[in-house]
């Protein structure tokens, strides 16, 4: 299991860190999904750089050991959310990061309309009025499984709830 104090990254940093064009990029995309930092882009971007390499990796494997592996990874890909049903392995090749913080929590609240804005939603998640089948999650970047994604509902504890209930 490993010292708990001793944890390995789950990002890399960007290879030139003053390119234009990518600073230009990673700023909208902080923006439109509400992320606090650049170190909640990169995690996204390592896990869609992680994939896609996965993807290469079987792509050059034969063709019958292939198989096995490619359709569990498809699979595992669609129950989180971030590929389609009908997918192949050619169409993880253009996961991106928005594929990743589309599943996050705190996106997903903010497209059920639970919240106003996407910080509205951040803040909700983490001062725990959010919760996936009744049980509170305070982590803004949960990716959310797509089994998961109907449970999301603000807690019956919170005022929020007592507010809905009020105005309906």
């Amino acid at each position: 299991m490993g010292d708990p104090r001793k944890l390995r990254k789950k990002w890399e940093g960007p290879g030139h860190p003053w390119d234009k064009t990518r600073l230009e990029n990673e700023l909208r995309l902080l923006g439109k999904f509400g992320l606090r930092n650049k170190k909640e882009l990169w995690i996204a971007q390592t896990m869609a750089r992680k994939i896609r390499h996965r993807a290469r990796e079987l792509l050059a494997l034969p063709e019958d050991v292939r198989k096995k592996e490619e359709e569990n990874l498809l699979k595992r890909l669609y129950s989180q959310g971030i590929v389609q049903s009908n997918a192949v392995l050619d169409d993880l090749l253009s996961i991106n990061a928005e594929h990743i913080l589309n599943r996050r929590l705190q996106t997903i609240v903010y497209q059920k309309g639970l919240a106003k804005t996407i910080y509205q939603a951040r803040q909700m998640i983490v001062h725990g009025h959010i919760g996936i089948n009744g049980r509170r999650v305070t982590s803004p970047g949960y990716l959310v499984k797509r089994s998961e994604e109907d449970l999301i509902d603000i807690i019956s504890s919170s005022p929020f709830k007592r507010e809905l209930e009020a105005s309906q």
